[in-house]
């Protein structure tokens, strides 16, 4: 029989994506057969299946750990915040619509079943399911409609261990806390907890670790160090760009204003773990910096949205004088539609009915569509001469003349823009400077035409590694394994 397992947290930001993938890997390594899943994630990085569907980046990461390929069931049910109050609601990995809180209500019935649906097909192809919860199950006030933890725990049966970040603070408040928010059943099918983060000697920690037990009666799985190899791994949610960076001097920095809808900010990864470049995501009420050599306008899931927020920053002001210094500047996706002359969206297919005026950098126009561009792209840069690999998931057609200089191209379509002497560019595929020719080349610009090349996902597998090796230590894995099978 199948085994399963959820690691749930006391709250976003615990750690919980980083541990499943970690405990994947682990249990790969034991020669399992191990799957991922995710009843429901609310995130705006997504990330591209075979198929064509959408998935949450964490899930993907998560796949990346087990050695797959991800699909659509690892996260059948994935919601886009485009404001403060609705969300793209993606099912199976297509867009199905729009909602808020009321649409849960009259759904919920119908989600759950495709939630269980797509988790038995995981479970027909594994020794073992692991899977992740969102937030945290003692959100009292959305218990009776979620299908995320307590929820799917219940309908599936399936055992449940504890995440609390020791990091954050208050962590033996929001483990006891928790426990008391839940119901007799649910304190039941809960086995254990894992304490995430720690630092210093763990010795100092073991009467709160007796007083954890004793006042919720689960077991402790183990107190997991603060593991540094984790900050290598892509992070989901855009929580983690608000926390300061170590200063550090470096040759090259790239400026990236946070915008309020930032989506696949994920984009940036790989140009983080170079060691000469300094990646600087600027907050709001903050001026792109100066001294910045380029500014990566990234993603976003509502561009009108965002293109007025970027100018109520003065962002706009900042970047003209970059541009006037003779900074580059590359837009993506969103940030790609905001460089243009216009952006329009008559039918509000991004929550926000109307058109604007763009940064008015690239001789292009967009127009939101209703059908959505989702698909794996391997595509040619001419300004290069190389190729590289990513995927698209956007709404919107972008026309113009500055479109006969595509920054990448696939069978002669232009996949993107660039201004006449090179400065600016657009593009629509995400992840292209995971290709490791491609980021090398590209930021030889900056590096007097020197070509040094990084093996991104070589660091990516070796982190994976050192987290299953720190589990393997600090946590009682054997027991996990046993709980699963309760």
């Amino acid at each position: 029989m199948t085994l399963s397992l959820m690691l749930q947290g006391t709250g976003s930001d615990v750690g919980k994506s980083v541990l499943v993938a970690g405990l994947c890997r682990a249990l790969v390594r034991r020669g399992m057969s191990v799957r991922p899943f995710k009843p429901q994630n609310m995130s705006n990085n997504a990330a591209v299946t075979e198929d064509g569907g959408e998935i949450g980046r964490a899930q993907a990461l998560q796949a990346i750990a087990c050695g797959i390929e991800p699909t659509v069931h690892m996260n059948p049910v994935l919601l886009k915040p485009q404001s403060d109050i609705g969300a793209q609601i993606v099912v199976h990995g297509k867009v199905t619509g729009t909602g808020g809180t009321s649409y849960f209500r009259e759904k919920k019935t119908e989600l759950l079943s495709k939630v269980i649906e797509s988790f038995n097909i995981l479970k027909d192809q594994a020794d073992i399911v692991i899977v992740e919860g969102a937030g945290s199950p003692a959100e009292v006030n959305l218990r009776a409609n979620d299908i995320a933890n307590m929820g799917f725990a219940e309908a599936t049966n399936t055992p449940v261990i504890l995440i609390g970040d020791i990091d954050r603070g208050g962590v033996i408040a929001s483990i006891i806390g928790t426990y008391e928010l839940l119901s007799a059943t649910e304190k039941k099918l809960t086995k254990g907890y894992v304490i995430n983060k720690f630092r210093g000697d763990v010795s100092l920690f073991d009467d709160a670790l007796v007083v954890m037990t004793e006042r919720t009666k689960w077991k402790n799985i183990g107190v997991l160090p603060f593991i540094t190899a984790v900050k290598k791994l892509p992070a989901e949610d855009a929580v983690v760009l608000d926390h300061d960076k170590e200063e550090q001097n470096h040759n090259l920095i790239i400026a990236v204003p946070m915008l309020s809808r930032i989506a696949n900010f994920d984009d940036l990864d790989p140009l983080m773990l170079e060691p000469d470049v300094d990646v600087r995501f600027v907050k709001p009420g903050s001026p792109l910096p100066c001294e910045a050599d380029l500014v990566i306008i990234p993603g976003t899931k509502s561009t009108l949205s965002d293109l007025k927020f970027f100018k109520n920053q003065g962002w706009d002001i900042d970047l003209y004088a970059h541009v006037r210094r003779g900074g580059k500047v590359l837009g993506i996706c969103g940030g790609y539609q905001m460089l243009g002359e216009t952006v329009s969206d008559k039918q509000g297919i991004e929550g926000i009915e109307g058109s604007q005026k763009a940064l008015g950098l690239l001789n292009v126009n967009t127009e939101m569509m209703p059908e959505k561009s989702v698909c794996k792209t391997a595509a040619y840069c001419p300004s290069l001469d190389c190729e590289t690999t990513g995927y698209e998931i956007h709404m919107g057609e972008t026309i113009g003349g500055d479109t006969k200089r595509p920054f990448l191209e696939k069978d002669n379509i232009p996949l993107g823009a660039m201004s006449e002497n090179g400065n600016i560019a657009g593009v629509y595929v995400h992840g292209l400077f995971i290709d490791d020719n491609f980021r090398a080349k590209f930021l030889s610009q900056f590096r007097n035409g020197q070509y040094r090349k990084m093996a991104f996902m070589t660091q990516v597998e070796k982190a994976l590694d050192t987290l299953a090796d720190e589990m393997e230590v600090h946590l009682d894995i054997d027991e996990m394994l046993r709980m699963a099978s309760e």
